[in-house]
């Protein structure tokens, strides 16, 4: 059954951040709040948990998953940055963005599709101090259900329907039901694969 963390939107009690951060070191997968809408979370060399959120996406290793990072940085460590892409994602970040951008040749088959990867940055204050605590990004997913048309926006919702499912859940309040916006950078040009509650406007783009 899942733990129930109740941590302050704006402001992560440090006791509760660490004990989420050890649940996700020993292998916990959670829920947790993002700028967007609440997503799932497990560690990144957490090859079981990767399976356990798929189980619960109702998705296969064809599907996406994103890597949450601490900053720009951290994901040009796995992905491949030029200087335009990096001074582009640095102007968003942290954002209700997910870039899809070339893996490196060292990063696990299992973090990857077809050589390329899913990263994010994300702005809010519980998912960055969780982030800051582990020292390493995440494993992650919207908290959107099979059949569902939103994700699931309310902590005690989520507890409800995953309790048997997770290992931690956490309440920072409401978040949104609308996903990140998640841009194609592997071409030339940007190319929106899915409008979400991120603007397209620092890509002079518009969604297809």
């Amino acid at each position: 059954m899942a733990q129930f963390f109740a941590i302050h939107p704006t402001h992560p009690q440090p006791r509760l951040v660490h004990r989420a951060a050890d649940i996700v070191r020993g292998g916990g997968l959670i829920s947790y709040p993002t700028d967007s809408c609440y997503a799932l979370g497990c560690d990144r060399g957490n090859a079981k948990g990767a399976e356990r959120l798929r189980r619960i996406r109702g998705v296969d290793d064809r599907h996406h998953l994103t890597l949450m990072c601490r900053d720009v940085s951290e994901i040009s460590r796995y992905a491949t940055v030029d200087d335009a892409q990096f001074k582009l994602l640095k102007s968003v970040s942290p954002g209700s963005y997910t870039f899809i951008l070339r893996a490196r040749r060292d990063v696990p088959r299992r973090l990857t599709r077809k050589k390329t990867i899913g990263v994010r940055v994300p702005g809010h204050p519980v998912a960055h101090a969780l982030l800051a605590e582990l020292d390493q990004p995440m494993i992650s997913a919207t908290l959107l259900l099979p059949r569902a048309s939103t994700p699931l926006s309310d902590p005690h919702d989520i507890r409800e329907a995953l309790e048997h499912q997770l290992d931690l859940v956490i309440d920072a309040g409401p978040c949104g039901v609308e996903a990140s916006t998640v841009i194609d950078l592997t071409g030339d040009t940007p190319l929106v694969l899915r409008k979400g509650s991120g603007s397209l406007a620092p890509f002079a783009v518009e969604a297809v």
